[in-house]
């Protein structure tokens, strides 16, 4: 992935992407509260949070740079996702967005929330 798109998506509101997710996940009959579940989970923001970030219309890079604290067992999160395997991304913010396509992805795949969540 080049540099010049990482830049493009690092600087998109997370509030353009967020009905996106909550989009994705209602069409196959997941929930709002699914995709904050996981939000949460893998940031550590909480609701408070996640509105201020929506109102702010804060970028993806400010997101990830904020957030309280990125889950320890990101690690377990692997597979491919836009046609990049997650574990050979080498920018930690480009990999962290990643995370987040990829837990979205497997919530809209019928995954359950333990195994999203890797419990």
């Amino acid at each position: 992935m080049q540099n010049k798109n990482n830049e493009r998506v690092y600087n998109m509101s997370f509030a353009g992407v967020y009905p996106h997710y909550i989009q994705k996940a209602e069409k196959k009959g997941r929930t709002k509260e699914e995709v904050h579940e996981i939000i949460f989970w893998l940031t550590g923001y909480d609701e408070k949070n996640l509105q201020e970030i929506l109102e702010n219309k804060t970028n993806f890079r400010d997101f990830f740079e904020q957030a309280p604290q990125i889950n320890p067992n990101v690690s377990m999160i692997k597979g491919v996702i836009c046609g990049y395997r997650i574990e050979e991304i080498e920018e930690e913010l480009m990999r962290n967005i990643r995370y987040l396509d990829k837990m979205i992805d497997e919530l809209a795949k019928g995954k359950s929330m333990d195994k999203i969540l890797r419990k």
